[in-house]
């Protein structure tokens, strides 16, 4: 048994054992207090009954016009706590989220590194597809050209009745970081 819930400033001090992870990527406070401030309802955590955190989600809304969307900037669920759905609640509620009447989003995005296997085929199996291929995504040590590639994996929302903001054959299409803004 576990606990949904909006996501507290004070949880910043209970992710050690969250975070401590080879493909999560860790923020400044100030990155996850500004989330908090701005998108409060895009933002969550579970927790055991005892209060001891699982896992929390993070995302935003971002975009104009059929760019408008929201958007997955962390998800992440302590290893003693996986393969018990948990990311896939996370995921169901940020896309209800994203398509409310308060953001109301034509999809839901989310960046995530090509060899991450697990993760693709988690995003994969709840329905997100490759939208494209962005090299160097993930900075190498130093900020170099080094970097990682990520694939750009969207689902559409019910507002994007036509789905237009999905395409076939993504892993093909390569685009540079600076070519991705919203």
């Amino acid at each position: 048994m576990s606990i949904l819930r909006p996501m507290r400033a004070t949880d910043l001090f209970e992710f050690n054992n969250i975070n401590l992870d080879l493909f999560t990527e860790t923020y400044s406070n100030s990155f996850y207090l500004s989330y908090l401030a701005k998108w409060p309802d895009l933002c969550a955590t579970q927790t055991t009954p005892t209060g001891r955190l699982m896992g929390y989600v993070i995302g935003k809304s971002e975009g104009q016009g059929t760019d408008h969307h929201g958007h997955l900037t962390a998800l992440t669920v302590a290893p003693e706590f996986r393969r018990l759905a948990l990311a896939t609640s996370f995921m169901s509620n940020l896309e209800f989220a994203s398509s409310s009447s308060t953001h109301h989003g034509y999809f839901l995005d989310l960046f995530v590194r090509c060899n991450n296997l697990v993760a693709i085929d988690m995003y994969e199996k709840l329905g997100y597809t490759v939208f494209r291929r962005v090299v160097g995504y993930y900075q190498g040590i130093g900020g170099g050209p080094d970097g990682e590639d990520a694939f750009d994996m969207r689902k559409c929302l019910p507002r994007d009745v036509e789905r237009k903001s999905i395409r076939p054959n993504g892993k093909n299409i390569r685009v540079k970081p600076s070519d991705v803004w919203f």
